[in-house]
């Protein structure tokens, strides 16, 4: 049976009756989102400029809907892929509880719908962001991208890594270097991220056709380029400090968290083992978190020093 065939019949259950609003809340992808809504909150926090408090909750609100839309879409799009790999084929397309028409519908509908109350809430230049995220996930990542080359995550990571630059012009109206400072953090981090948890699912993917590194290259060369890549991710992540956007308080954070993740980059170079790679994926999580907060924590310290020494 052709795959467009399988991926349509799933379960004996009808659609009607087994979706629920849970899961078209899945349907968003909402881990991904709240690490999308929170990388877009620091870029919001760090501008210089100032926004009204409501309009920055709905610059924020579109940067997760947005976000949320695009991996409805995706999931549209990648059914039979899902369908075929352990770790998704119990997302609600696969399963059989939302149909592939509601996905496409909502995502679209999500889609317009972010950019266009971004423009009229926050400015237009954090709208056509938004709209350049939303279509670089969906059409050059999910469409192009994914099911035809290795260096897929590399080149769609930029997707990602967009979220704080949209944060921030829409505070600002504007993208200078320090959010493209952090649009690098992130672009640089997703491979490591994303190839350490690919080399656990190897076998999953490659079932699935999809042409991962960790398939096409082997395990041993997606070891190294993680390695190199997470050399150059902690390089960067000094950016700011080298730049004068932060100070010690984000420099000594930058420096702790990444000689912990070239420790693990280093075991997963070294070692053959899936643990070293889900102690990586695990911690990549928490550095990316742990680094944007750290340039939070570091705004919020200038500005008092400079609130003290004006009094």
């Amino acid at each position: 049976m052709a795959d467009g065939a399988v991926r349509e019949i799933h379960s004996p259950i009808s659609l009607a009756s087994a979706a629920n609003l849970s899961d078209y809340f899945a349907l968003l992808k909402p881990r991904v989102m709240s690490l999308v809504v929170f990388t877009g909150l620091v870029g919001m926090f760090l501008s210089p400029a100032t926004i009204h408090p409501v309009l920055a909750i709905t610059a924020l609100f579109c940067i997760a809907v947005g976000a949320g839309a695009s991996g409805a879409i995706n999931m549209w799009f990648d059914r039979d892929i899902d369908f075929k790999m352990e770790r998704t084929r119990n997302r609600p397309i696969p399963s059989g509880r939302v149909s592939p028409g509601s996905a496409l519908g909502i995502g679209v509908w999500l889609s317009f719908g972010s950019v266009t109350l971004m423009g009229l809430a926050a400015n237009w230049v954090a709208a056509a962001l938004l709209a350049f995220t939303i279509f670089f996930y969906v059409f050059v990542y999910t469409m192009w991208l994914k099911r035809r080359t290795p260096q897929n995550i590399v080149i769609g990571g930029a997707a990602g890594a967009l979220p704080p630059v949209v944060g921030w012009a829409a505070t600002s109206g504007d993208v200078t270097l320090l959010p493209i400072t952090l649009f690098a953090i992130i672009f640089l981090w997703t491979p490591p991220h994303f190839w350490a948890l690919a080399i656990t699912r190897a076998e999953e993917y490659k079932e699935a056709n999809v042409p991962m590194l960790p398939v096409v290259a082997g395990s041993r060369r997606t070891r190294s380029q993680i390695f190199w890549y997470s050399l150059l991710l902690v390089a960067c992540s000094f950016g700011p400090v080298f730049f004068g956007f932060s100070g010690l308080v984000y420099g000594a954070i930058a420096l702790i968290l990444g000689l912990g993740f070239l420790a693990l980059a280093f075991f997963v170079f070294i070692s053959e083992s899936y643990e070293s790679c889900r102690r990586l994926f695990g911690y990549s999580i928490f550095y990316l978190f742990v680094v944007f907060l750290g340039l939070s924590i570091d705004h919020m310290v200038s500005i008092s020093s400079l609130s003290l020494s004006v009094v």
